[in-house]
């Protein structure tokens, strides 16, 4: 069984509308992409397993992200084997450095503004800049810090390089940003998940099983939180800004979790070839100080 904490996050989940396609993109991004990029069906339904969540809903979520574009299907003999395409690794790599680098800590005065014209493109444009960190003060204008890149689907937009004084820059950020609501979220991400940090610093042990688990889950709710969060400057933020102890937190369990996590892939994880290849040191540096 799993430990307390773990099994009430567990239980959460099960309590909220389906999240079986967002599950698997956290899979994909956190623990598939550092070991190759491809996976057997079969893996991804032992963990489903665990979760008690239906081997059917997860084929159909496969199926459906693969026809929006995210994975390509092959297959030997009668496995089935789903492989990141091109699109979706320039995501998941500025997702990867959106949620595991160190944020910003100097503020240079300058923002990324982005105009967006009014095209059938324009709903998927916004719903990519907004997932890049990029807020929305008026309709079809986007702006971030200076230096955030622009995703794939909004590089037909106008981008314009914009400055501004701490006191207009606040201002901007207040019409851009729902601060409030982020904040909100990372103070019950830290809510959720303290129970297992105690837990974890007891060092009370936990199966593979159960660190794979809980490492998808510390990811899952915190990258839907952290893609939202601009990642502004120290200087641009309130002095209480949840943010920060919110990703020492995470980057503590996640550490922690991260060997018998790896163990579980090393047994368990399976691509066209065989066993997943090790990852690389990029893994070990993940929420390091830079």
């Amino acid at each position: 069984m799993p430990p307390q904490p773990l099994s009430r996050i567990i239980d959460q989940l099960k309590g909220e509308p389906s999240r079986t396609g967002s599950l698997i993109i956290t899979v994909f991004g956190d623990a598939i992409v550092p070991r190759g990029g491809t996976v057997w069906l079969g893996t991804l339904l032992e963990f489903f397993a665990g979760l008690d969540i239906d081997g059917n809903v997860v084929r159909t979520a496969m199926s459906r992200l693969t026809a929006e574009g995210w994975f390509e299907r092959s297959k030997v003999g009668r496995n089935s084997f789903y492989r990141l395409v091109r699109q979706g690794q320039q995501t998941f790599a500025a997702a990867t450095r959106h949620i595991y680098d160190p944020p910003p800590t100097e503020w240079t005065g300058s923002f990324e503004l982005l105009l967006i014209s009014q095209s059938d493109q324009r709903e998927a444009a916004r719903d990519a800049l907004k997932n890049a960190g990029f807020g929305s003060p008026l309709p079809g204008v986007f702006v971030a810090p200076a230096g955030t890149a622009v995703p794939e689907e909004a590089r037909g937009g106008l981008r314009l390089d914009a400055s501004a004084a701490p006191d207009m820059a606040r201002r901007l950020l207040a019409e851009s940003w729902a601060l409030e609501r982020t904040a909100g979220a990372y103070l019950k991400f830290m809510a959720t998940f303290a129970p297992l940090q105690a837990c974890l610093r007891k060092q009370e042990t936990l199966s593979d099983a159960d660190a794979f688990t809980a490492r998808i889950l510390l990811i899952h709710h915190y990258r839907r939180i952290v893609l939202r969060d601009p990642l502004l400057p120290a200087e641009l933020l309130p002095k209480d800004w949840p943010g920060r102890p919110a990703r020492v937190l995470c980057g503590e369990i996640y550490r922690a979790l991260l060997a018998g996590s790896e163990r579980w892939l090393d047994d368990h994880g399976t691509d066209e070839n065989g066993p997943l290849r090790p990852a690389g040191a990029a893994l070990a540096r993940r929420f390091g100080d830079g």
